[in-house]
């Protein structure tokens, strides 16, 4: 099975969502990046397939995905669980944090995504 990796169509996209970072966004980014966690590159707005990641790690092929209050939503609720569904069978894990858990309890969400690697 094939698989349009960082697809040419979503570079605009991706730039823009990379220059237009969240709060959570950029927290998350600067606990993860430059290899600052557990040695493991993590690149920011990664397409696969038709889907832009958050943040992934080709490595341990894992996707993190932050969510704001629209993401609880019924509608976004199965958006969401059909993109997760969609990268688990194309062999991608996705952990999901809410924005506020980044914001305020940046160690905690750090030390879930060790421990998720450290299964791995």
């Amino acid at each position: 099975m094939y698989f349009n990796n960082n697809n040419k169509t979503l570079k605009p996209l991706r730039q823009q969502l990379r220059s237009n970072q969240t709060d959570a966004e950029r927290k998350l980014w600067n606990l993860i990046r430059g290899r600052n966690l557990l040695n493991l590159k993590f690149v920011r707005q990664y397409s696969f397939g038709n889907y832009i990641l958050d943040f992934y790690c080709s490595e341990k092929k894992l996707a993190i995905e932050l969510d704001g209050g629209q993401h609880d939503e019924p509608e976004n609720k199965r958006s969401d669980d059909a993109r997760t569904e969609y990268l688990n069978k194309s062999g991608i894990k996705v952990i999901r944090f809410w924005n506020n858990d980044v914001l305020n309890t940046i160690e905690g969400v750090g030390e879930s995504i060790v421990n998720e690697l450290g299964g791995r």
